[in-house]
């Protein structure tokens, strides 16, 4: 089974306004509203790509509940703990750009963290724990180090994609998979990163660090990954015009696990994940399975390359 934990999810309001103007009424063209969180994302895709698993994570107050009640209404299958509070509710705005405003979410008591990591517990050899987004207020930046290491020696694959502290903390733990983008590569590492050469590098001192696999994704221009036997790949994003980009990185975290338990292939895994997260690139909102289809049919396995290794070294 698949599970993912969204510590911090929200209900999402997207307006569509075709020209914001600061400090004057504006009118929305389109509106929207969706159950938003990463992992909630990667559950919702996985769905799509008819792969179920079960969503974790906390809900509080009247959003939380709606949340939950359109997350079920998708087929996706949860079991959230309820908090006190309220869930947070993101606005984004599409219009000439992208606009976002993220509430902060509920407080999470020390006892509601326990339960999750009670429910972990359960979890057995074969099963796979994706942990996604940010952690709500007081939770430590260390939270999700302490829920992999309680899982530590029991063959559960484990996929972290978080930023700065959130991912380093977790690399001792061996995740199988991380997945920053370029923006918080160069972040970790204090520098600005342009050729995939430097992608590449950087990657692999991450890697060194107890990452078993590196996914870096690229935005318009793919993503590069970084394996686990040493090879480094590279996909081009497929051919198609960009309408949103939230959630286009979760979707790509569903694709390439998709492909990787469907093909045990990390070249299939990279391709479905440039598919599957394109596909919601090219949506109002997270791909459907038909989406996801058209785009895989015209970008090949062998739009994917290969180099024999990282900077001539082996793992």
């Amino acid at each position: 089974m698949i599970y993912t934990v969204t510590l911090n999810p929200s209900l999402d309001y997207t307006v569509w306004v075709p020209q914001l103007e600061t400090g004057a009424v504006n009118r929305t063209a389109r509106e929207q509203t969706s159950p938003g969180g990463k992992g909630l994302n990667v559950s919702l895709v996985l769905k799509n790509l008819g792969m179920d698993s079960m969503a974790l994570g906390f809900a509080a107050g009247f959003t939380g509940q709606e949340l939950l009640r359109r997350l079920r209404e998708l087929g996706c299958r949860e079991d959230f703990i309820q908090v006190e509070g309220i869930s947070r509710i993101n606005v984004k705005i599409r219009g000439e750009e992208e606009t976002e405003i993220n509430g902060r979410g509920p407080s999470i008591p020390p006892e509601a963290l326990e339960r999750l990591m009670n429910r972990l517990d359960t979890l057995t050899k074969g099963d796979v724990l994706v942990l996604a987004g940010s952690v709500p207020d007081p939770l430590p930046e260390d939270t999700y180090e302490r829920l992999l290491m309680r899982l530590q020696g029991r063959g559960i694959l484990t996929i972290v994609d978080a930023a700065r502290g959130l991912l380093t903390s977790v690399l001792p733990c061996r995740p199988f998979l991380i997945k920053p983008n370029r923006q918080e590569l160069s972040e970790l590492f204090g520098t600005v990163l342009h050729t995939p050469e430097e992608i590449a590098v950087h990657a692999r001192r991450l890697q060194k660090q107890g990452a078993r696999n590196v996914l870096v994704s690229l935005g318009g221009e793919g993503a590069l990954l970084v394996t686990e036997e040493g090879e480094l790949l590279y996909g081009p994003a497929p051919e198609g015009r960009p309408v949103n980009a939230v959630g286009a990185g979760d979707s790509m975290v569903a694709g390439f696990l998709f492909g990787y338990l469907t093909a045990g292939r990390y070249d299939e895994a990279l391709r479905m994940g440039l598919c599957t997260g394109s596909a919601t690139a090219f949506q109002p909102w997270l791909a459907g399975h038909r989406d996801i289809e058209e785009v895989a049919a015209r970008f090949p396995l062998t739009a994917v390359r290969r180099s024999p290794s990282v900077s001539g070294e082996r793992k």
